[in-house]
């Protein structure tokens, strides 16, 4: 039987997804191999990534402005390609609103004049910073969308003259973006798009030079743009999986359909923990996030409980990051209506037995 898996990554994919790639395994598309062992190189392969790439520029309405490169290394490892592909002047800014976007932070300061605009540390990311001082002469500015652990997003993006750089990891393909508000996008793939093994990034050409001297080959956008991201081999099971999951976003009424979706399912969760006074969410309203609900009981005893609970009944992976404690409820794309619906009951049944 399967569980209802609300981990914030690698999460679910859609059952259909997973049926389609189990058909698929032994033998795709009648070439005798699967994805797992057919040379990247093939034409097999290439009707694969060729898809891929046009499925997520036409899902995302991605201009011809606009590189799309499949990568490998996670989104961790953009922290570190984006000031060495970015920093010409040598300077950017930071707003600090999760763990990620400090993690970049503290990756991007070993290469340049990088300045923090802006950070809600001190209130334990509760909130998107605001008014933050973003400098003038700068080479870009860099912001986490949705930020998994605490469970914040931005609705509005910040005013600045230099392109701003996303990490999207948490929130890509959850609504509808205008792509050109970027200069790039970077997003690993293991919540809203694939397996863990893929990074999607979106880069604007212009953006896209040789990088600082220091720039491992691996890690240049020029390299890889110019080999269409076959400069090595690729994750290829990865991109053939989100090539099947964009299909059936696709299916589905795309990404417009998508956020209609994700909004009803967020609003169901956010309003039963607002009417509750045994569950609470300290984030701050207006920034709260549709992809990850964290929550709290009246006590960390409690909390232990409802998760230990809560996974004998088949709703898994709902223990809080170690660094925000109490239950995470992880509802991206995949996560079906049925399941907010079913935790939701879980939840009252297990507030009337331990008040």
């Amino acid at each position: 039987m399967r569980v209802y898996n609300f981990s914030a990554g690698p999460s679910m994919l859609p059952l259909e997804v997973l049926q389609s790639a189990q058909r698929d395994m032994l033998d795709y598309n009648n070439s005798g191999m699967s994805v797992t062992e057919m040379s990247h190189r093939s034409s097999y392969y290439d009707e694969i990534h060729t898809e891929c790439k046009a499925l997520l520029r036409e899902l995302l309405s991605i201009n011809d402005k606009y590189e799309i490169l499949l990568l490998q290394g996670g989104a961790s490892s953009q922290f570190e390609a984006v000031p060495l592909n970015l920093l010409k002047k040598g300077r950017a800014d930071y707003i600090v609103s999760g763990n990620f976007s400090n993690k970049a932070y503290k990756e991007a300061i070993k290469y340049g004049d990088i300045r923090l605009a802006g950070s809600s540390k001190d209130a334990n990311f509760t909130f998107i910073p605001k008014n933050c001082e973003i400098r003038d002469d700068i080479d870009y500015l860099h912001i986490c969308h949705n930020n998994t652990i605490f469970g914040t997003r931005y609705t509005e993006l910040p005013k600045c003259n230099c392109p701003i750089v996303c990490d999207m990891s948490s929130s890509i393909l959850s609504q509808e973006i205008n792509v050109d508000d970027y200069g790039v996008i970077y997003a690993g793939a293991q919540k809203n798009l694939a397996p863990a093994g893929l990074t999607l990034v979106i880069v604007r050409r212009d953006l896209i030079t040789n990088g600082m001297d220091i720039c491992p080959t691996m890690m240049k956008w020029i390299t890889q743009s110019q080999t269409e991201s076959l400069y090595n081999t690729p994750p290829a099971f990865a991109i053939y999986m989100a090539m099947l999951n964009l299909r059936h976003i696709k299916k589905n009424g795309g990404i417009k359909s998508m956020q209609a979706y994700n909004e009803e399912k967020a609003g169901l969760l956010y309003n039963y923990i607002d009417n509750s006074d045994f569950y609470s969410n300290h984030v701050n309203v207006p920034d709260r996030s549709m992809m990850n609900v964290p929550f709290v009981t009246p006590n960390t005893d409690l909390d232990k409980k409802f998760v230990k609970l809560a996974a004998e009944a088949g709703f898994v992976s709902l223990k809080g990051h170690r660094l925000a404690g109490g239950m995470r409820a992880s509802i991206y794309n995949s996560m079906p209506r049925e399941g907010i619906v079913s935790l939701i009951e879980f939840m009252k049944s297990f507030e009337s037995e331990n008040k």
